[in-house]
C-alpha cells in the first residue's frame, strides 16, 4: 500500500528568513527585519488584537507573519526561498505587509454571497468583514503549516464568481420588460433564475422580477403553446451581453431537466408554483394575493 505524500510548508516569511540564515553575512539584514517586524506587530496589536496583553501581541505577531507571507505569495516571484528573501529585503517588511493587507481589503470588497443589501455598505460592517478575513487568511504560526494563500485564492475565485452573478442580475433588472427594478436589496441568483425560466416562452422579454400571477400565466402559456425551449433561449441570449451569457447558459443547463421539465409536464400547477417560489424566485417575488 502506497502512503499519501504529505507536504508541509511554513509561511513564506519563514522560508525567507530561513534563506537569510544560510547567508554568511546576515546579521545586519536580520536586525533590520526584526526591527520592522516588531514595529508592524505592535501596530497590528493596537488595531486588531490587544497591545497590552501577551496573548494579544502573540496573535498580532501571527497575523503579521501571515500578512507578509500573503504579500510574498501574490508577488509573482519564483517559489525558491532565496527569491522570496530577495523580494522581502528589496521592498522591506512594511511594504510587503501593506501589499498583503491590500489584498485582504480588496477581497472584502467583493460579495461574500450573491445577495446584496444596504447592510453590506455599512462602514462598521465593512470593517468587521476586513477584520474577519484578516484573521481567517493571515493567521500564521511560524512553527506550523500555513495555507492562507490557498484559502485566499479560493475565496477570491468564489467572490469573483459572486460578483459576476450580481453584475448579471443588475443588468437584467435594468432591462426588465416593465421598467427597471429599483429595489435596493438584490437576490442575484433569484433574478437570474426568473429571467431564464420566463425566457422559455420565446417572446424575447427579460423578466427580472415576478409575482404569483405571472408564474401562473407562464405555466398556462407554456403548456398551451409548447414552445421550442432551446430556440427561445438561443434567440433570447442574442440580446444579452456576451460576458453574462456563460452564467445564463449554466442556469439553462441546470433547469432544462428540472423546473422547466415540470413546467411543461402534467404536474399540478400549484405544486410547480410553490417550487418556483421556494427554490428559484427567492426574494424577487412580488406579493400578488392577500
Amino acid at each position: 500500500m502506497q502512503l499519501a505524500h504529505i507536504t508541509t510548508r511554513p509561511p513564506h516569511l519563514v522560508q525567507a528568513l530561513e534563506a537569510l540564515a544560510q547567508r554568511a553575512d546576515h546579521q545586519e539584514a536580520a536586525q533590520a527585519l526584526i526591527h520592522e517586524l516588531s514595529g508592524i506587530t505592535v501596530l497590528v496589536a493596537k488595531k486588531f488584537t490587544n497591545d497590552r496583553m501577551a496573548d494579544g501581541l502573540l496573535e498580532a505577531f501571527y497575523l503579521t507573519v501571515g500578512c507578509i507571507s500573503l504579500g510574498i505569495s501574490q508577488a509573482n516571484i519564483p517559489e525558491e526561498s532565496e527569491s522570496k528573501l530577495s523580494f522581502l529585503l528589496h521592498h522591506g517588511a512594511e511594504y510587503v505587509f501593506q501589499m498583503g493587507f491590500r489584498h485582504i481589503k480588496e477581497l472584502s470588497g467583493l460579495p461574500y454571497h450573491a445577495f446584496v443589501s444596504d447592510f453590506d455598505s455599512d462602514p462598521f460592517v465593512q470593517q468587521l468583514n476586513v477584520k474577519a478575513l484578516f484573521s481567517e487568511i493571515c493567521r500564521a504560526d511560524p512553527n506550523s503549516v500555513w495555507t492562507g494563500d490557498d484559502v485566499y485564492k479560493k475565496e477570491l475565485l468564489d467572490r469573483k464568481s459572486n460578483q459576476r452573478i450580481v453584475e448579471c442580475a443588475k443588468w437584467l433588472r435594468k432591462k426588465h420588460f416593465a421598467g427597471p427594478v429599483k429595489n435596493t436589496d438584490l437576490d442575484a441568483n433569484a433574478v437570474i433564475a426568473i429571467a431564464v425560466i420566463f425566457a422559455i416562452l420565446g417572446d424575447g422579454r427579460i423578466v427580472a422580477r415576478t409575482g404569483q400571477k405571472e408564474i401562473e400565466s407562464l405555466i398556462r402559456r407554456a403548456r398551451e403553446t409548447r414552445p421550442d425551449i432551446e430556440a427561445g433561449w438561443n434567440e433570447w441570449l442574442k440580446n444579452i451581453p456576451h460576458e453574462y451569457q456563460p452564467i445564463l447558459r449554466e442556469r439553462m443547463d441546470e433547469y432544462r431537466n428540472t423546473i422547466v421539465k415540470k413546467i411543461l409536464s402534467k404536474t399540478r400547477a400549484k405544486t410547480v408554483i410553490t417550487e418556483i417560489q421556494n427554490y428559484y424566485a427567492g426574494d424577487e417575488m412580488d406579493v400578488d394575493y392577500p
